[in-house]
């Protein structure tokens, strides 16, 4: 009797062990986000755009993958993002292009950046004879000026303000490895 409730008392064990192995999974996969889910952002420090403005926000992957050029870091610190507004427009041949302005102010108290596109000018085109059967296209035109390169950081959104009429896209820059030597004159 007592031989027949130790392998009643195993089987048990053996049974629950195998349960948990099979239910631990599954409980933690309910607990835990899906691989590849970014987190929520918490926007509450940021301002709300104000009407005429839309808020882009860009929240940057902690760990890219490995890149296939060795030369260029593997180190955020060497890397930067460009913010690049523009519009898309219907163009013909011509190039099209229009100004504006960049602006960077600091948040009271919480020491990070938002960025502002303001004083946006007017769309200005060639007017160039364009070929026969050249089809209009719709391209994004991106803003003119100088690029605007803001520094890396995944712990932190990059927050940028635009007029309603633009969109932003950003591309990253990554800094070679090797460091030139300069010459003294």
């Amino acid at each position: 009797m007592a031989q027949a409730l130790r392998n009643a008392a195993a089987t048990a064990t053996a049974t629950a062990a195998a349960t948990a192995t099979v239910a631990l999974p599954f409980l933690l996969g309910a607990w835990l986000p899906p691989a590849g889910a970014i987190p929520r952002l918490d926007l509450k420090p940021y301002p709300l755009p104000t009407a005429g403005q839309t808020r882009w926000v860009i929240q940057l992957p902690g760990v890219l993958p490995p890149g296939a050029d060795p030369r260029l870091s593997t180190s955020p610190h060497d890397w930067r993002v460009q913010l690049i507004p523009g519009r898309v427009v219907e163009a013909d041949c011509n190039p099209q292009a229009f100004r504006g302005r960049f602006r960077a102010s600091k948040l009271k108290g919480l020491g990070v950046s938002i960025y502002t596109v303001s004083d946006v000018g007017p769309m200005v085109s060639t007017r160039m004879a364009c070929p026969p059967g050249r089809a209009i296209r719709k391209v994004f035109v991106p803003m003119g000026s100088k690029p605007f390169v803001v520094p890396y950081d995944a712990s932190r959104p990059i927050v940028v303000f635009t007029p309603k009429d633009l969109q932003l896209r950003w591309r990253l820059w990554k800094a070679e490895k090797v460091q030139q030597p300069a010459q003294a004159l």
